[in-house]
């Protein structure tokens, strides 16, 4: 008699999928849109609104109210939001910017859009806020009429109405009060410093304007207006004493630039100070970007140039000291202001950027500009040499030091290890790389000086139900062990981590399914047996892109190429190519198989530069150590196939495969 078929495990049929629409997705999952731990960001996609619209040349006022019921108003002079109707969506234009995930005006880039700067093309900004809010009212005011709209949790509530201007109205311009919904955030106490910097920093990056913030709870009204730009800003927030007086100056590209679009560039002040901590901030089109990126390398980058070619010009480097970006950068406090036309930030909440031109755009302007000042100013250019060269002695007789002190009974390195020059751990980094052929290209294309290349052969043994004192059995995990100096160790021990040989210990795979198993099988050996590695932030995977596109001469402009990491970047560049006016199909776009197709430059541009590579750096993220161990018990135990199909039923719809 056949057994009855078990209703323990639900059936998986056509039932079983969904197909999240509308604002579904953010509710779903509001952490891959914002930041949860307060309200801060969703109230800071109004403000960027708001802020896009003073940076288009639309308006002089910014008034944010912090109301006494936990609501937040933003109130800008602007054009208004468009009400009419959208010619092909049929539904009012200010209704489709709350409620449609990917529409706005800041994909209206060039000639004649509605914004050539903005902050970004994510276009999930004000409707992200609305989906998590309670309640949201949008009031605009242009064409002498004012509409409004109200929503609830991102549906509306109160269709739009529109009624003519009366004589207390604004002539143009949007108002949006905002309630969030305390069942997504961690905390709904909005950070008032947090607030009061970001709309203070609206104010210097944008001369002229106005800002305000008001708090009915206390009846504090404050407003900032600045005329001096960055370098008040920096004046003002500067805890130690400049050395040399500030270094400021901008540069945007013309309509006859080889390489930009007509407004890219930055503006910069810059700083050098002995004491005190050093103020560094970056924006990019008026969007604060903490966590830096292309464009601060760029900065960075010109900095260092420019002093490294004076010192050299006046031979004042003493014998045996070498200069390194550090030396420059490290006593630098500053702030940047960078205008892109198409940025590309490194996840929704935009607080880095990722744009690889933004290096070369801000050091083609900064590098100059410094040569120029230091050979005006030559006594200030060797007060800023002698705390640079200061810099790198007092780097390279720490990494002596370091060198004596592991220098007795060290393992004999293994044979494959193509190691580097320095002995300075700050610096050291180490590619764990697939593949003799990858292995190749990385040793000719690596900085000699601070990058190793470790070859390893095949796919690394899956060490997760490995006993420790059996890993050095396999003979790449031994190898890889002896290379990074630190003994294998479980997540209570306190292991020796001073004969650690590299700051950087990288995973270097091919960016396909393969690679992403070895990635993988490498980060399972570092969280089992190397875990304090993870918690001091040894650990990074590299992202080597997958595409290449070689574009033909345009113009003025002469033949470039351009390295995509996936399916979304590569239809980035394309847009914008279109946009530059190159035919249809004019380029050429090339899969990259392996990183053994790359050659030794290819690779160095796109994976090994500290300027424009991608380097992840692995940590635990929100999930404590026992959950992430259960979850690679799932996934990497060899008893676990059952728990490994109900993960990929849950999660199979959401990964994109590759075929």
């Amino acid at each position: 008699m056949a057994s009855k078929p078990s209703t323990a495990n639900p059936e998986y049929s056509e039932n079983s999928i969904r197909v999240l629409k509308g604002l579904e997705p953010v509710k779903q999952r509001p952490g891959m849109y914002t930041r949860t731990d307060s309200p801060m960001h969703i109230i800071q996609e109004v403000l960027d609104n708001a802020a896009d619209e003073a940076l288009a040349g639309h308006g002089k006022k910014i008034k944010t109210i912090v109301h006494a019921d936990g609501s937040i108003t933003v109130e800008d002079d602007g054009r208004g939001i468009p009400f009419g109707m959208h010619p092909t969506e049929h539904a009012p234009v200010i209704e489709l910017v709350f409620t449609q995930l990917h529409a706005g005006g800041k994909f209206d880039k060039g000639q004649g859009g509605a914004y050539s700067f903005s902050g970004g093309l994510h276009g999930v900004g004000v409707s992200v806020t609305n989906a998590l809010s309670l309640k949201l009212e949008a009031t605009t005011y242009r064409e002498g009429q004012v509409a409004r709209l109200v929503f609830a949790g991102g549906d509306v509530i109160e269709p739009l109405s529109v009624r003519p201007a009366g004589e207390g109205d604004r002539k143009s311009g949007t108002t949006v009060r905002v309630w969030p919904d305390g069942k997504y955030f961690e905390s709904m106490v909005l950070p008032m410093a947090h607030l009061e910097h970001l709309l203070r920093s609206k104010a210097v990056l944008m001369p002229g304007v106005s800002v305000t913030l008001v708090q009915e709870k206390n009846k504090e009204t404050q407003t900032w207006l600045f005329k001096g730009g960055l370098r008040d800003y920096l004046t003002q927030t500067l805890t130690g004493e400049p050395v040399i007086p500030l270094f400021e100056g901008e540069g945007f590209a013309d309509a006859q630039h080889d390489s930009f679009a007509e407004g890219e560039g930055a503006a910069w002040c810059v700083a050098f100070t002995e004491d005190g901590q050093p103020v560094r901030e970056s924006y990019v089109n008026l969007i604060p970007t903490p966590a830096g990126g292309t464009h601060e390398s760029g900065l960075r980058d010109g900095l260092y140039t420019a002093v490294k070619s004076f010192v050299e010009m006046h031979s004042l480097l003493p014998k045996g000291v070498k200069l390194l970006p550090d030396d420059v950068f490290a006593r630098a406090s500053y702030v940047l202001s960078t205008k892109v036309l198409d940025p590309q930030f490194q996840g929704q909440i935009k607080e880095r950027l990722n744009s690889r031109d933004a290096v070369r755009l801000v050091s083609g302007f900064v590098r100059p500009a410094l040569e120029l000042w230091l050979n005006q100013n030559v006594e200030y250019g060797k007060k800023l040499a002698e705390i640079a060269i200061k810099a790198a002695q007092s780097r390279q007789k720490a990494g002596q030091k370091v060198e004596k002190r592991k220098g007795s009974g060290v393992a004999v390195l293994p044979g494959k290890l193509t190691d580097c020059e320095s002995r300075d751990i700050l610096e050291n980094e180490v590619f764990l790389v697939e593949g003799d052929s990858a292995g190749g290209s990385a040793k000719m294309g690596r900085n000699k000086e601070s990058q190793a290349v470790l070859p390893l052969r095949g796919k690394v043994l899956n060490t997760w139900e490995v006993e420790r004192d059996r890993l050095f059995a396999n003979n790449e995990i031994h190898d890889i062990a002896v290379a990074i100096g630190v003994d294998p160790h479980g997540v209570h021990d306190s292991p020796d981590l001073s004969g650690l040989r590299y700051g950087k210990i990288c995973i270097l795979s091919d960016a396909d399914v393969d690679g992403s198993h070895i990635q993988v099988l490498l980060l399972t050996l570092f969280f089992k047996h190397f875990p304090k590695l993870i918690d001091t932030g040894h650990v990074f995977v590299a992202r080597p892109p997958l595409f290449r596109v070689d574009a033909p001469a345009r113009g003025k402009k002469p033949a470039s190429k351009a390295y995509a990491l996936d399916e979304g970047e590569l239809t980035a560049i394309l847009d914008k190519l279109r946009k530059e006016g190159v035919r249809e199909g004019a380029w050429t776009i090339s899969r990259f198989k392996g990183l053994g197709e790359m050659n030794a430059e290819q690779l160095w541009d796109t994976t090994l530069n500290p300027d424009t590579r991608r380097l992840l750096p692995v940590h635990l993220g929100s999930l404590s150590v026992l959950q992430t161990s259960e979850l690679m018990t799932k996934l990497m135990g060899k008893g676990e196939a059952a728990a490994r199909r109900e993960l990929m039923e849950l999660h199979g719809d959401s990964v994109e495969i590759d075929v």
